[in-house]
């Protein structure tokens, strides 16, 4: 089913194809997104490569690989193993550096449409703060800052601060990151996890450990997603973990997103945020559902 993407009354139909024009725009804080629809961070490589399978434009925004102020080599490999229900991956955050992303990547993703998410790490938040103000001469270019854990609160770029669930108290960081100055989180990164190797008796990855994602994490990103918007109302957030088809978006709305994260499905599938988003649009023409954004928190019961 193909319909008409802008913002729009709720009754307006399409006279093209006589189906309604649902209304697909959401906003996340002071950030508006044509859709719902991102890429969540390290699953669509650090520059245009993986866009140039769909139009970059059509998606809510586009989620860069992880950065830090400086290249960096990451973990030796293998990093990457399937699970019967995911992937388990020890990248390490292996990135150019944001002054090498600046001028080899973000020109060919803005040149393709794209609305861009930077994610940056650091392992103190003098990192955070240095690698932000690497960003600003490209500040006009930007749709926002993801950085994970801490939040510097920079005043030239949105702040979403993306965090872990495996800690003890989900809520009670996500309520410290918005005290600091986030206008929105990412909720959630990958679980923590092992897979061994019988024969070599060693770990699968070449890092050990690594971070579970996909389908396996959904529940968990679901609960997290609940818990912490039922917790902060009014504070955005954008739900990813185990998102492969546009019901599963719907689920994470209605657990209180604002915005969906889809990431792990762009492995098997690069063209998924794309299908993620056409299904999301349909489900919502096939139940009625004028506004998109109507789904957020709409979850009924407990």
């Amino acid at each position: 089913m193909t319909t008409r993407r802008r913002r729009g009354p709720a009754s307006e139909v399409d006279p093209a194809s006589g189906l309604p024009v649902v209304d697909m725009g959401v906003r996340l804080g002071p950030i508006e997104l044509a859709n719902p629809i991102v890429t969540a961070s390290g699953t669509f490589g650090h520059g245009d490569e993986v866009v140039r399978h769909g139009d970059a434009a059509r998606l809510g925004a586009i989620t860069a690989k992880s950065l830090s102020a400086e290249p960096w080599a990451g973990k030796p490999s293998p990093r990457l193993h399937p699970t019967p229900s995911g992937m388990l991956n020890a990248v390490g955050l292996q990135g150019p550096g944001v002054p090498a992303w600046l001028r080899d990547d973000l020109p060919a993703l803005r040149a393709r449409g794209a609305r861009v998410i930077v994610s940056l790490w650091g392992t103190t938040v003098e990192d955070f703060g240095r690698a932000a103000a690497l960003l600003l001469p490209a500040r006009e270019e930007l749709v926002a800052i993801e950085v994970n854990v801490s939040c510097p609160n920079h005043h030239h770029l949105p702040v979403l601060a993306k965090l872990s669930p495996n800690v003890t108290d989900l809520v009670a960081i996500a309520r410290a990151a918005v005290d600091a100055g986030a206008v929105g989180l990412t909720l959630v990164n990958t679980l923590l996890g092992l897979l061994v190797d019988a024969e070599t008796r060693r770990p699968a990855l070449g890092g050990g450990g690594g971070g579970l994602s996909g389908p396996a994490i959904k529940p968990v990103a679901l609960r997290a997603v609940h818990d912490v918007t039922q917790a902060l109302p009014g504070v955005p957030v954008i739900g990813t973990g185990g998102v492969c088809t546009g019901r599963d978006a719907v689920e994470m709305l209605l657990a209180g997103a604002t915005a969906v994260g889809v990431g792990t499905a762009s492995f098997l599938d690069p063209r998924a945020p794309f299908r993620v988003l056409d299904e999301l649009e349909a489900w919502c023409v096939a139940h009625g559902i004028a506004r998109v954004q109507d789904l957020t928190g709409a979850m009924e019961g407990p």
